[in-house]
């Protein structure tokens, strides 16, 4: 009983600092180009067809 007394407070504290990267990240604008980040893996650099 003692262990779930010091492991809950620890997995809230650890949800809420997750939710807070989250919300963070949203405002942001992290979210914003999704399309665009998977097209800019095909598309080949020049720099490096050398």
């Amino acid at each position: 009983m003692n262990g779930l007394a010091f492991l809950i407070p620890i997995a809230l504290g650890m949800g809420a600092l997750g939710l807070a990267a989250f919300f963070w990240a949203m405002r942001d604008s992290q979210f914003e180009d999704l399309d665009g980040a998977a097209q800019r893996i095909l598309i080949d650099d020049p720099e490096d067809q050398q």
